[in-house]
């Protein structure tokens, strides 16, 4: 995952699962003037209404994945990808190049001394991402199931069903460099992070 590192750029690839905190984590390092690059972000402004992607995905499974406002509904999709495997390598293998290619530009345009990239599948997609460090970001089951229903409105059986397609919390342990545990409170979550932000600082000089 590392060999494509870019040249001149420290790069720490933020991960986690669903519900594990990643968004608030990137807040804090944000706070810190650390420049964020988020996938998630890139994958929604990509299918903005009129955009080639989103007419290609209408093309594919029809306007009852649309909003009235011709928007994708981000819900339906997911559902659907989640119950239809070929759905889900097809949308795949239409979106991630086009991601891939956008973080690559935004990891380019960054200023600050090293640049956060949101990747939350970061183990599932198998792809090069050009990064020198990994940062998990842990929580328990229980806590992203909690998080999810509250965030999302979403049912506990829909969120298990979601959490069970994504890499394990052991696999995503096995793979960090650097761990932030979000299991506690804000202060405790804020203190790791200052200290990361001193470590990925002085890696930098």
């Amino acid at each position: 995952m590392q060999e494509r590192a870019i040249k001149d750029k420290f790069v720490v690839g933020l991960t986690g699962g669903i519900g594990s905190g990643k968004s608030e984590v990137a807040k804090l390092f944000a706070s810190l003037e650390v420049d964020i690059v988020d996938l998630d972000q890139i994958a929604r402004e990509i299918v903005h209404p009129g955009s080639e992607s989103l007419n290609k995905i209408t093309e594919k499974f029809g306007t009852k994945i649309l909003n009235q406002d011709r928007s994708l509904n981000r819900t339906k999709m997911r559902k659907l990808i989640f119950t239809d495997l070929h759905a889900k390598q097809w949308l795949e293998k239409l979106l991630h190049p086009v991601i891939y290619q956008e973080m690559y530009h935004q990891i380019l345009a960054t200023k600050s001394i090293y640049c956060i990239v949101i990747i939350p599948l970061l183990i599932e997609s198998h792809l090069p991402y050009p990064i020198n460090r990994i940062l998990v970001v842990d929580a328990t089951e229980e806590q992203q199931i909690k998080r999810i229903m509250r965030r999302d409105e979403a049912g506990e059986q829909e969120v298990k069903d979601i959490i069970v397609t994504q890499a394990t919390r052991a696999a995503r342990l096995k793979i960090a460099d650097d761990i932030i545990d979000n299991t506690r409170d804000e202060k405790y979550l804020q203190e790791q992070v200052v200290a990361l932000h001193k470590l990925y600082s002085g890696m930098c000089v």
